[in-house]
């Protein structure tokens, strides 16, 4: 490990970088199951719920950069400490929302601004500088498998909780589980032992990133997978009963969804370590892309649903890792949070659309046929885009274009 601690051992790390992780995310994931019950008993709409949550994801993309700044210069304890406390109260405020302001103040503004300090960014940034470079892709994929785990977990927990207690109390619950889980934090102390590259500043490696022609192909290509991630984690479950599907479907759904993703983080991860990230990212598109097409033209059943959701959480957050991997690998790793911050806000402008798209063209036509198309669409194009980044390491020490 790159650290001078003697108890901050590897697997310590792991575990409690994919706690944090696959609590923040798996929150995220189970928003859909509050919808319907949520606008049934408020009586909101569809999509005056789905712009919540897609505020929410466009302020975790914007939010990511300063994070990913606070957790570079300061160290990522004290981020992910403020984004465990932010996320139990937006939860809090979520739960006891009588009004669509304070929906979008919970769910929305506190809870985006939760994530940008508890999830990839500042996760993935910590257990890259801790851990010594040959342990770097298994410390990676091991992090996103066992957050991958947590993530399946918290599935059906939140579905017990809201049978046992209502949809509201599980939120309480749940924001309580943040509170108890955020000492893990400390085991994410990173100091980076090994200096900069020389002439690498923290305005030197935004300049340079934001001049690579890969850093914005990267970019384009993430929006891609935030719209697809989050339209599918959003509308399933409504999508699925929408054609009849029984409840418990959906919910056995993203159970899969989570549980293969686990397989395909932790594969991803360890595949980044022996070849192109850029290469395997395009595949991943491209399977993606052909997996919603197939699942939307073939007849629905309860085994096209599953297989669907298996060969979805194969893919889930596979990109994660192998984008984290192309930024560390092309800018180094000083100012890690921060740029992969950066190119998290494409990811995020694609959730924020994937989430409110969905929502109000389905209020509009009363069918998701033409989002799924786009799903489709930004895939394939996505798979393309990475094709021609330029992924040699960077050197710093040579001046900057014109």
């Amino acid at each position: 490990m790159n650290t001078t601690r003697n108890w901050q051992t590897p697997v310590l790390v792991v575990l409690c970088g994919g706690i944090l992780l696959g609590l923040s995310m798996g929150m995220r994931n189970v928003q859909s199951l509050f919808m319907l019950p949520m606008i049934s008993e408020r009586g909101w709409t569809r999509e005056q719920f789905g712009l919540a949550i897609a505020l929410q994801n466009i302020v975790w993309g914007l939010s990511q950069p300063l994070m990913g700044m606070i957790a570079d210069r300061f160290g990522s304890v004290r981020v992910l400490l403020a984004g465990s406390a932010l996320y139990a109260v937006g939860l809090y405020l979520e739960a006891t929302a009588g009004s669509i302001a304070s929906l979008n103040l919970g769910a929305g503004l506190l809870i985006g601004l939760a994530l940008s300090g508890t999830a990839f960014a500042t996760v993935y940034g910590a257990v890259s500088r801790i851990a010594a470079p040959a342990q770097r892709s298994w410390a990676l994929g091991m992090t996103g498998a066992i957050g991958g785990l947590c993530q399946f977990a918290i599935v059906p927990i939140t579905h017990g909780l809201m049978g046992a207690l209502g949809w509201a109390a599980a939120l309480v619950v749940i924001a309580l589980l943040f509170v108890a889980a955020a000492p893990t934090s400390f085991a994410l102390q990173d100091q980076l032992q090994e200096p900069p590259a020389a002439g690498q500043s923290m305005s030197s490696a935004i300049r340079a990133a934001f001049s690579h022609r890969g850093f914005w192909l990267l970019n384009a290509g993430f929006l891609a997978c935030g719209f697809q991630l989050a339209f599918i984690s959003n509308h399933l479950p409504a999508y699925l009963m929408d054609k009849g599907m029984q409840p418990g479907v959906a919910v056995t759904a993203l159970a899969i969804i989570l549980l293969t993703n686990i397989v395909g983080t932790y594969y991803c991860g360890y595949l980044g370590g022996k070849y192109s990230c850029k290469y395997l990212l395009s595949g991943l598109y491209l399977i993606r892309s052909a997996a919603i097409a197939a699942f939307i033209w073939l007849p629905i059943s309860p085994t096209t649903v599953y297989l669907f959701a298996a060969l979805m959480g194969l893919t889930w957050l596979g990109t994660v890792p192998l984008t984290n991997g192309i930024v560390s690998q092309v800018f180094g790793m000083k100012y890690l949070a921060t740029l992969f911050g950066f190119v998290f806000f494409g990811h995020q402008l694609g959730a924020f659309f994937g989430v409110w798209l969905g929502a109000h063209m389905f209020d509009a036509t009363h069918s998701y046929h033409a989002v799924w198309m786009i799903a489709i669409a930004l895939g394939l194009l996505a798979s393309l885009l990475h094709l021609p980044i330029d992924d040699r390491q960077m050197d710093f020490a040579k001046p900057l274009a014109a």
